[in-house]
């Protein structure tokens, strides 16, 4: 009987999984496939962590689906002022899936992904600010389901240096503003930065479960803050990327053929 029940439990996995594959397809006119690594992103899709029925870590009336969306828009609006267009995941407090975000930022051809949270801990002295970025990410033209662990190649592919370029930055600037215990960037699975096809990142903003993070996080200057850095870190990414384009355009001197 407990194998039956595993068996089940496995083939439903399988199930969920391939069926996150279909949805993730693009949509009729829609390119999957991203600009090359060096080519600056036109978008960034902005991921305003849970929501609906999924309210997040919460401590009072302070839960973390609303923070998410209320700093989520205020980058919203930073990043616009600079030219940049902008996707959210939700623009309300309504639930959307992880694999439907996924899905939509894979649509998104050009694009980075910021996905916002703030975190929790058993521990009341756990304090600070840091950014993740995935240890694998699937690849153009890999279906999602690949990234199951046992169905991944033996050689295991690292993580991805655009995500972790991106993380560093945003990071950066964030303790910079802030002045918030810096924790770090940090790689994990987390599935809606695991399972996108772009430079992805999830921030974890401060700590609900701290009394020093939530005095902060009650202030709309302070939040405010932590949007102008995440605006910043994007920027300072999105100027690296610029300046690396002189160095891939050079051709071979004439007369020279390559190799």
């Amino acid at each position: 009987m407990r194998n039956t029940v595993l068996w089940i439990g496995l083939l439903l996995m399988i199930a969920s999984f391939a069926w996150m594959q279909w949805i993730s397809k693009p949509a009729p006119g829609t390119s999957m496939q991203g600009p090359a690594r060096h080519e600056p992103f036109s978008v960034v899709v902005l991921d305003p962590g849970h929501g609906g029925q999924d309210s997040g870590a919460k401590v009072g009336n302070m839960l973390e689906k609303d923070l998410t969306l209320d700093v989520a828009q205020r980058v919203d609006r930073l990043l616009q002022s600079e030219g940049l267009a902008t996707v959210m995941t939700r623009v309300g407090d309504g639930y959307v899936s992880l694999a439907e975000r996924a899905a939509l930022t894979n649509r998104v051809p050009g694009c980075v992904l910021v996905s916002i949270h703030f975190n929790e801990d058993n521990k009341p002295v756990s304090s600070g600010i840091e950014t993740y970025y995935a240890e694998r990410q699937i690849q153009p033209g890999m279906p999602i389901i690949s990234w199951l662990p046992f169905l991944q190649r033996t050689t295991a592919q690292g993580p991805d240096p655009e995500s972790q370029s991106l993380a560093g930055f945003i990071q950066e600037a964030l303790v910079a503003r802030t002045q918030a215990v810096n924790r770090g960037t940090k790689t994990q699975q987390f599935f809606v930065i695991a399972n996108v096809r772009h430079p992805a990142v999830l921030v974890e903003g401060g700590f609900l479960t701290n009394k020093e993070d939530i005095a902060k996080l009650a202030s709309a200057d302070y939040r405010e803050q932590i949007a102008a850095a995440i605006g910043e870190g994007v920027l300072r990414y999105r100027d690296l990327i610029k300046r690396r384009q002189p160095a891939l355009a050079v051709s071979a001197p004439e007369g020279v053929e390559g190799e």
